[in-house]
């Protein structure tokens, strides 16, 4: 178990220290798994704000907001951080482990004679790799990955057990694949001899002519998946492949677990796409954008930078930039606000409708 000293955390995470800072940290738990801290060390508990700091345990160790009194809760030694969340991210990616692969490659393994594989590249059990495939220095691939022809993955790259990459993908350095996600499967493109019928409740806007049997064609995708660096994929999600030219996935982009990225569609740098985000094909999304759970995207939708669309928001037309939209069809924010206003309102309106139509009638009756 990896063990650092207090001191040695908060400058590790450039944040400041109180109490004893010699006492060794093996690892983070929630206050109430915390308990009084020995010689030997222990673990040091996330208490950023005074309702989590009530379970903490006499003696022990914490993470406390600026401004917390650490005394006040009988700790040994703290930790103050100016920005709760960020130093969360310092110390959880202090105390992974990581996956667990042995150096070198697993003689249950195939590769290729003619991929070249970097430095100190750690290839787990059952994984394929392809054709003239090229894996940076670093990198890990974990136990039944697969690496189709002429992909190329860049440095430091991690690939979690299952995970599918096509041929003709290119990842930069520091990508990371969760377990079961797939880049570079065939996008969902097809077509009919004649026009069908999506094509024309396209142009009618719902009405239908003739209604007869219909075939649908395959249209190959041709083109590959380029991915940017520092780039992150969640669980069983998929980022297919383009028709012709490819589909692209900007640098610092994280990617949700169960999310689907269509064919041709081009993703900015630092985007951020929840669970089970939808973007349909041959649409552009721009830099900094944050599309939270369930949003859809249509087809050929352009969404400009900074744009934020709240959960399970349906977008079907063009999103300025720095826009922040929610709802069914999306709308700016504060109207959808006053959308749900006006419907909660609407049964008691129905009831002084229905008020007034008795009072009408009675009136008509009378006069």
């Amino acid at each position: 178990m990896k063990s650092v000293n207090i001191g040695e955390l908060a400058k590790a995470l450039d944040a400041r220290s109180w109490g004893d800072t010699s006492l060794p940290v093996t690892g983070a738990a929630e206050p109430a798994a915390t308990g009084p801290v020995g010689p030997e060390g222990g673990v040091i508990a996330m208490a950023m704000s005074p309702k989590y700091a009530e379970a903490l345990k006499p003696g022990s160790m914490a993470i406390l907001a600026e401004g917390m009194d650490p005394e006040a809760y009988g700790l040994k030694a703290a930790i103050f951080a100016p920005r709760p969340r960020l130093l969360m991210a310092g110390l959880t990616r202090t105390f992974d482990p990581g996956l667990d692969i042995a150096p070198g490659i697993h003689p249950s393994a195939v590769v290729d004679p003619s991929a070249q594989i970097g430095a100190d590249v750690a290839i787990g059990p059952l994984v394929v790799i392809g054709a003239n495939v090229r894996i940076g220095a670093g990198s890990r691939i974990a136990a039944h990955v697969s690496i189709g022809r002429d992909s190329v993955l860049g440095e430091n790259c991690v690939i979690h057990p299952g995970a599918r990459i096509a041929h003709g993908v290119t990842a930069g350095d520091r990508f990371i694949m969760q377990p079961g996600a797939s880049v570079g499967g065939d996008g969902f493109s097809f077509v009919t001899p004649e026009e069908s019928g999506i094509e024309e409740i396209r142009r009618t806007l719902g009405a239908r002519a003739d209604i007869h049997a219909q075939h649908w064609t395959r249209i190959h995708s041709l083109g590959g998946v380029e991915i940017g660096d520092d780039v992150e994929m969640g669980a069983n999600s998929t980022v297919d492949r383009g028709t012709i030219r490819s589909t692209r996935v900007g640098s610092g982009t994280k990617i949700d677990n169960l999310v689907q990225v269509g064919h041709n569609v081009e993703i900015g740098s630092d985007c951020l796409l929840c669970g089970l985000v939808g973007v349909a094909g041959s649409s552009r999304i721009g830099d900094r954008v944050v599309l939270a759970g369930q949003v859809g995207v249509s087809d050929n939708i352009v969404i400009g930078d900074d744009v934020i669309a709240g959960g399970a928001t349906k977008i079907f037309s063009r999103v300025p930039a720095g826009r922040v939209i929610l709802g069914h069809p999306a709308v700016k924010m504060e109207t959808q606000m006053e959308i749900q206003k006006a419907m909660r309102r609407l049964p008691r309106f129905a009831q002084q409708l229905a008020k007034l139509q008795e009072t009408v009638t009675r009136l008509l009756e009378k006069g």
